[in-house]
């Protein structure tokens, strides 16, 4: 190569790099990004994050010590209307006084392309908003401003954490649910502290990690006398060097995380890193170390006025509870009529948290509290009745699985109680809920139980018990494609629980009005619903109806699908393959007993064939029965889903049973005329 095109090749290079090195900084927007119509490997993304850069540094203060400070740089394109929401950023802080962060944010700015040049709107005050979501959490929001599509907005924000409050760094997502062009995370930590990485996800960040000195400036002074003109001050500063670790994360061009059918929680699989603090090593002081494992997280939460201090109060309900046990002599009576007890004593607030925010007398004497204050409440009353009772720790479905231990890892708590043939769960903010059937946002991997003496173990919280939904159908057909008929469905376990949560509280005319076009828009007359507050007994429906187009006739020839209206015509799964584990919620069966009456002057030319499908290890079974009498079809098709988490490499084997189920389900009944 001669020197020309060495030259050229070398100016080449230092261009691109140049050119990348721009658009990673805050400031370098250009024309062609704002003209820029879609994602180049996305088309159809609302919006994509062009760069994302955080830093955690650890400054020396001759008063606090080391404070941490975390700073985050980001540039967002915007595409289209859908993607408005991410002009919007939100960033929780804590709030305690002896531990208070302190939030500000800097170089918000949107740019637009107006007349073929770069219009600049900078954030104004009236664009940040501060929240205080309960005494430990506070939250603080910016709405940029003209924001259209097309427009680029930029921000930059910094938290600074007093040196009380440094076990743990913010978590630092790469991925995100539109693509991420460019993601860095860095960490400077002085040799004095000790992190612990923990890393989930599919895709793993590039990691680079270097050894510098750093240094720090202490400034101290002493008075002494000098026997004739009194006391005298002299100043003295020491230097003192450090090894500061530095380590860099970084991740490029990551696809959008697309959000699959019966997935728990999308957050959950994104690639991320956290950081908890494990030791502390100052300079002539012994080494300290912090939560390593569950049953030191644990041990400190419960030894906390908020959650152990709280959880030991009793004297705010004791002569209520002795009247409305008076009389009981089972432990399940007293079960039942403590937790009916607390559910309509004190209403939930929609405040998550393990810890209580006013006190378990103040929410006893208000009827409102946090789910801290009425799940301890009930703990504290079952075991005031004798019942062996204790808290668990657990991570809701929109927080994430608790994965690392670590104090922020929870966020709820419910209440247990220990009995020989296992645990009884019991969550009190749900009116609705009953034992061992908890809310769904409860339902979670694992959680874990703590006992008086602060030791802890993992509980299951993912249900066993099969919920069942059972449909009895009578339908007669007539000949002109029409049918009427009767139907009864009856909802128990978690399906009648988010039943009653969705569905008892709505309007009955505009219940019914979406219940007829859900169902392909049929006719419903005498609808009667029993046991809505009954939460002891299944919840059970009924109605008739009609339809006049609900069936083919080609040729005299009737075809019918046996489910009509109750029919999955869709598939839920629809990727070839999948990285994440299948989550139903919990196990469940449903079930179809369908009777049909066919007209008068056809008869059965073709049924389906009877059939059964069952996968390995009897994970997913479908049996389908048909048979006929005279003039009547009867029918029994029931799906079972035997485990409420199924392993994504079971993927495929799942696709392939609902495709047969619904292809199953969908074969024609065939009725010739006479």
């Amino acid at each position: 190569m001669n020197f020309k095109k060495q030259l050229f090749l070398l100016v080449s290079i230092l261009f691109i790099t140049n050119s990348n090195a721009q658009k990673l900084e805050l400031g370098k927007v250009t024309i062609a990004e704002l003209e820029e119509k879609q994602h180049p490997t996305e088309p159809e993304a609302p919006a994509a994050i062009l760069f994302e850069k955080g830093k955690v540094t650890f400054e020396y203060s001759q008063n606090e010590g080391f404070v941490m400070i975390t700073t985050v740089q980001a540039k967002i394109k915007i595409y289209k209307k859908e993607g408005y929401e991410w002009a919007n950023k939100v960033v929780r802080y804590y709030i305690p006084s002896n531990m208070r962060e302190t939030i500000s944010f800097d170089d918000a700015i949107t740019y637009n392309l107006v007349a073929g040049k770069i219009e600049k709107t900078k954030l104004k005050s009236d664009g940040e908003f501060d929240e205080k979501i309960n005494k430990y959490w506070s939250q603080k929001k910016i709405s940029m401003p003209n924001v259209k599509e097309g427009s680029i907005i930029e921000y930059e924000y910094t938290i600074k954490s007093p040196n009380t409050n440094i076990v743990t760094m913010k978590d630092w997502s790469f991925q995100t649910s539109i693509p991420v062009n460019y993601s860095e995370f860095k960490t400077y930590i002085p040799e004095y502290y000790v992190y612990k990485p923990n890393q989930k996800g599919f895709v793993f960040p590039k990691t680079t990690v270097e050894k510098k000195t750093s240094s720090i400036t202490i400034n101290s002074k002493e008075r002494s006398s000098d026997g004739f003109a009194g006391l005298k001050t002299t100043f003295s500063s020491d230097k003192i060097d450090y090894e500061e670790t530095q380590t860099t994360y970084i991740s490029q061009n990551l696809p959008s995380m697309k959000d699959e059918a019966f997935v728990n929680n999308i957050d959950n699989y994104t690639s991320s890193i956290s950081h908890e603090l494990t030791m502390t090593r100052y300079p002539n002081q012994p080494y300290k170390t912090y939560s390593t494992d569950w049953e030191t997280v644990t041990k400190k939460i419960y030894e906390d006025d908020d959650f152990g201090g709280e959880l030991n109060k009793t004297g705010y309900f004791e002569e209520d509870i002795n009247t409305i046990i008076s009389g009981l002599t089972t432990r399940d009576e007293k079960i039942a009529t403590i937790f009916s007890f607390v559910k309509s004593k004190v209403k939930w607030n929609d405040y998550t948290s393990y810890y209580c925010n006013d006190g378990v007398k103040k929410a006893y004497k208000d009827n409102v509290g946090n789910v801290a204050e009425i799940n301890l409440m009930l703990t504290a009353m079952l075991r005031y009745a004798g019942i062996d009772a204790n808290p668990v720790l657990l991570s809701t479905r929109d927080n994430g699985i608790a994965l690392f231990p670590n104090r922020t890892a929870f966020n709820y708590v419910i209440a247990a109680i220990e009995i020989e043939e296992g645990l009884i769960l019991l969550d009190a903010t749900d009116r609705y809920s009953v034992p061992n059937v908890l809310p769904t946002r409860d339902l979670n991997w694992f959680g874990r139980l703590i006992r008086k003496d602060g030791t802890s173990t993992q509980v299951n919280l993912t249900p066993t018990n099969i919920s069942t939904e059972i449909n009895n159908l009578q339908v007669t057909l007539d000949n002109k494609g029409g049918i009427s008929g009767k139907i009864r469905t009856q909802y128990a376990g978690h399906n009648a629980l988010s039943f009653r949560q969705e569905k008892i509280n709505i309007n009955k005319e505009t219940y019914l009005e979406k219940l007829e076009s859900d169902k392909g828009s049929i006719e419903i007359s005498d609808y009667v619903r029993d046991n809505d507050l009954d939460i002891s007994k299944p919840i059970i429906e009924t109605y008739s109806f009609k339809d006049t187009n609900a069936f083919e006739i080609i040729n005299d020839k009737i075809y019918v699908s046996p489910l009509f209206f109750l029919s999955v015509n869709e598939n839920p799964f629809k990727q070839e393959t999948r990285e994440y584990p299948v989550d139903f919620g919990f196990p469940f069966e449903d079930s179809y007993n369908v009777n049909i009456e066919i007209p008068e002057g056809y008869t059965i030319e073709t049924l389906p064939a009877q059939a059964k499908f069952v996968t390995d290890e009897n994970l997913a079974i479908f049996k389908y029965l048909i048979s006929n009498t005279g003039n009547k079809i009867q029918m029994k098709i029931t799906t079972t889903i035997n485990a409420a988490i199924v392993s994504s490499e079971f993927y495929p084997t799942l696709k392939d049973f609902f495709q047969k189920m619904i292809d199953k389900q969908n074969e024609k009944i065939v009725l010739k005329k006479l």
